[in-house]
């Protein structure tokens, strides 16, 4: 009897062992995976495998039920980059964006999504694939699908365009946010918004590439930091309020694909720009925290890396930069990858003189025609806009 007790104490006490000792590696997408603590909830040994399981997204193995008939969920559009925080730094407009309608189709296979109608701004409805492998709200969908083991009913979307493609102002990340949440809500809002990042990554990756400074504010509402990417860890900025931020933000007629304009950067850098350029993306942060509308600016204007090797790519940029900043812009820069220019001040009023300035700017120096608009902070990120019950 006592050697039975002492080799049950004896499990225990190695269980114990493993339990603490070891780091599971939970791939929350196909893309990155990170390193979870033994302590989580979501992470449980099993003995009798000699194996340690992580299910970072909950329901891995499950088949939840739709708790919803359809649903519409809206995303922002966001400036990425903004200025020396490329790839790392970016933040939510409101008042523009993309729509996803999602509803439980029983003409849809089980466990499949299919894009029933693609409408909106621009030529969107032509150019963009209704084959859900092939659109950025599809992949972002079908990855949220896998993560909640979506098997026993089908989906058919719908995707309302209100961004134009290839304009700097994260089309593609809208239209991936807006679909995470969008099947995420019909199933009850299981996963989150870590996840739903996770997801909005594995599409812009086969779009444009592995980059989050679209997406994340799209979803999360407000600046974003993203601290790292393996693993990824997203660091919400939050600017005070009670202070007037204004984004100016002028569209030129001019599509400038994403990868395009990634092609152009530079493989290597000096290591003068690479200090610049830290602090002043510092300086950018300091700024958003302290609610600082003329620091944000004036380190927003001051990319030494990427837009001095973007902006030739854009008829009239460099000529539209000065004209804002004679106009009495705060900053101004390229927003994403173009060819929207995006300018700062705290004062509406003020933005729509800058914004005329810059579209003057684009017809004579680039001889493109352009439109401006003057947009706050959106604070929310991607949400549920309407629903119907089973």
């Amino acid at each position: 009897m006592c050697r039975s007790l002492f080799l049950r104490l004896l499990v225990r006490a190695k269980a114990a062992h493993i339990h603490r000792s070891l780091m599971a590696i939970c791939f929350q997408s196909p893309l990155k995976p990170t390193y979870v603590s033994p302590s989580s909830n979501n992470c449980s040994p099993n003995l009798s495998a000699q194996s340690f399981r992580c299910n970072f997204s909950k329901t891995l193995t499950a088949d939840p039920q739709p708790v919803f008939t359809s649903v519409k969920s809206f995303a922002p559009a966001t400036v990425a980059n903004l200025g020396p925080g490329f790839d790392f730094l970016g933040a939510a407009v409101d008042g523009m964006g993309d729509f996803v309608s999602l509803r439980v189709d029983a003409d849809v296979p089980p466990g499949e999504i299919s894009i029933a109608d693609i409408e909106g701004v621009g030529n969107s409805a032509k150019k963009l694939s209704k084959n859900p492998l092939w659109n950025c709200a599809g992949i972002a969908a079908i990855s949220v699908m896998k993560m909640l083991g979506v098997r026993s009913v089908g989906l058919s979307l719908s995707l309302e365009k209100g961004l134009p493609l290839g304009s700097g102002l994260g089309s593609s990340a809208a239209s991936a946010a807006a679909a995470a949440v969008a099947v995420n809500e019909i199933f009850g809002r299981k996963l989150g918004v870590h996840d739903l990042v996770l997801a909005g990554l594995e599409s812009e990756a086969k779009v444009s590439g592995y980059h989050a400074d679209n997406v994340a504010p799209a979803l999360i509402g407000g600046f974003v930091l993203i601290r790292s990417y393996d693993p990824l860890e997203l660091i919400p900025l939050r600017f005070p309020s009670d202070k007037e931020l204004f984004f100016v933000l002028v569209n030129p007629e001019f599509e400038a694909p994403t990868k395009k304009m990634r092609a152009a950067l530079p493989s290597e850098i000096g290591m003068s720009h690479h200090v610049w350029n830290c602090s002043q993306a510092g300086a950018l942060v300091a700024s958003v925290l302290q609610g600082d509308v003329k620091g944000l600016g004036k380190a927003l204007s001051s990319d030494r890396i990427v837009e001095p090797t973007r902006a030739p790519l854009i008829p009239g940029m460099e000529g539209v930069k000065k004209a804002a900043l004679e106009a009495g812009a705060f900053g101004c820069t390229i927003s994403g990858a173009g060819p929207t220019a995006v300018a700062i001040t705290d004062d509406e009023e003020k933005g729509r003189q800058i914004g005329e300035r810059m579209v003057e700017a684009f017809l004579w120096e680039g001889k493109l025609k352009a439109v401006a608009m003057v947009k706050k902070l959106d604070r929310l990120g991607a949400r549920l806009m309407s629903s119907n019950l089973i």
